[in-house]
C-alpha cells in the first residue's frame, strides 16, 4: 500500500504570478508535502500549508552537509497535469540518497506523493509555451548531534514551483567560460549524487564567470583536459555528423533529459558517442571547422543550444549557436509538453493516476 497522506489544504491561497514573467525559483506553490524518518520507514507523510520548517541548529544537514535534492517538472495534460519521467527521477534520488548514507524512498509512495501534492497544486501549472511546474524532492538530516556520522532522523519534503525556462523564453545561445582552476567534483566522490554540496562547490567559479559576461561555466574533469558538464547541464558536442556527449561517470550526474535525448537522437538514426572528449579535441575540431553545434541538457534548461566557449586566450564559437541539432531537440520536448506530439514512450505520467 503506498503512503496514506494527510491533506490540511491552505486557507490562504497565494495570488498566482504573471503568466511570461515567471523566471525560475522565484514562486512557490501552495503546499507542501512532508514525511518522517527515524529508525525504520517512512512515517507521518502529509501534505500542509506552504511555510517554515522547523530545523535544530546542530542538525546534520546544516553541520556535515546530509543534505540532497531532486528536480523534475510537470506540464499541463487534457485531464491533469503531466509529471515528466518521474520514476526516472525518483531512482536518481534514491541512488543520491545511496551515496549520502541517507535512507531510499520506496518508488511506489515516492510516485503517490508527488502525484497528490501536484494534484493539490494543480492550478500552479502553467500554461504558456516553455512553462511548468518544477518539482523539487528534498531530504535533509534532521538529527541534532555533533559526532561525524549519517542522522537517524530525516525530513522528506517537497515544494512546488512555477517557472521558466532557466535561461529565459527560448534564450539566446550560450556564453561559457572553460574552467581550468576549480573542479565540480572528483573521481570517487559525490559529482553522481545531487547532493546540495556538489552546487556550492561550484558557486565561486559561477559567480566569477558571470561577472566576466558569461552565463555559466564548463567543467572540466580533475586533470582539467575532458569535458564533464556545462554549469549544472550535461553537455553535448556535434563534430562532424557524430554528436559526442561524455559518459556517465562517478563524477557527472546522469541527466534525465540527457537520457531523453539519447532516445530521440537514436530514433533519429543521428550517430551518438558516449565516450571522453577534452577540450584540447574541442578546439581543434572548430579550428578544423568540424564542431558544428554545442548544447547542454537538463530539467530546468531543457536543450540550451551554446555559442561560445572561452578557453583562456581561446574563443571557440559555433556559428550562430542555435545549431540544427539542439532546435530539432528543443522543439521535439517542447511539442510533448505542448501535448502537440504523441508520448509514444510514456514518458508523461498523470498525476490523477490513470
Amino acid at each position: 500500500m503506498p503512503f496514506d497522506i494527510q491533506v490540511t489544504r491552505t486557507r490562504e491561497p497565494k495570488p498566482r504570478p504573471p503568466a511570461g514573467d515567471l523566471g525560475f525559483g522565484r514562486f512557490y506553490g501552495d503546499h507542501l508535502f512532508l514525511a518522517d524518518h527515524e529508525g525504520r520507514g517512512w512515517k507521518n507523510p502529509r501534505i500542509v500549508p506552504y511555510g517554515p520548517i522547523p530545523l535544530d541548529p546542530a542538525a546534520s544537514a546544516l553541520q556535515y552537509a546530509q543534505a540532497m535534492f531532486e528536480g523534475m517538472k510537470a506540464v499541463p495534460g487534457e485531464r491533469c497535469p503531466l509529471l515528466f519521467r518521474p520514476q526516472m527521477h525518483i531512482r536518481r534520488f534514491n541512488a543520491s540518497a545511496r551515496r549520502l548514507c541517507m535512507p531510499e524512498v520506496p518508488e511506489e509512495d515516492f510516485l503517490h506523493a508527488l502525484r497528490a501534492l501536484v494534484r493539490e497544486d494543480a492550478s500552479w501549472v502553467p500554461t504558456e509555451p516553455g512553462a511548468s511546474l518544477y518539482v523539487r524532492p528534498t531530504m535533509i538530516g534532521t538529527e541534532a548531534f555533533l559526532g561525524v556520522r549519517p542522522s537517524q532522523k530525516y525530513l522528506l519534503y517537497v515544494l512546488t514551483s512555477p517557472v521558466g525556462n532557466y535561461f529565459g523564453p527560448r534564450p539566446t545561445p550560450l556564453r561559457l567560460w572553460v574552467e581550468t582552476e576549480h573542479v565540480r567534483a572528483a573521481r570517487g566522490g559525490i559529482g553522481a549524487a545531487k547532493a546540495g554540496a556538489n552546487y556550492v562547490a561550484g558557486m565561486a567559479a559561477g559567480e566569477r564567470a558571470k561577472k566576466a559576461g558569461f552565463h555559466q561555466v564548463v567543467w572540466l574533469d580533475q586533470n582539467h583536459r575532458n569535458v564533464e558538464e556545462a554549469g549544472t547541464m550535461n553537455i553535448f558536442f556535434r563534430i562532424g555528423d557524430t554528436v559526442v556527449t561524455p559518459p556517465l561517470e562517478d563524477s557527472l550526474l546522469a541527466g534525465v533529459t540527457r537520457d531523453s535525448a539519447l532516445q530521440l537522437l537514436r530514433e533519429w538514426k543521428v550517430t551518438v558517442q558516449e565516450r571522453a572528449v577534452s577540450i584540447a579535441e574541442v578546439a581543434e575540431a572548430s579550428a578544423r571547422g568540424e564542431l558544428k553545434e554545442a548544447f547542454g541538457t537538463g530539467t530546468a534548461a531543457t536543450i540550451s543550444a551554446i555559442g561560445e566557449l572561452q578557453w583562456g586566450e581561446k574563443t571557440i564559437r559555433l556559428g550562430d549557436g542555435r545549431g540544427e541539432i539542439a532546435d530539432r531537440l528543443y522543439r521535439a520536448m517542447m511539442e510533448l509538453f505542448g501535448s502537440r506530439r504523441p508520448d509514444r514512450r510514456g514518458w508523461l505520467v498523470p498525476v490523477d493516476g490513470s
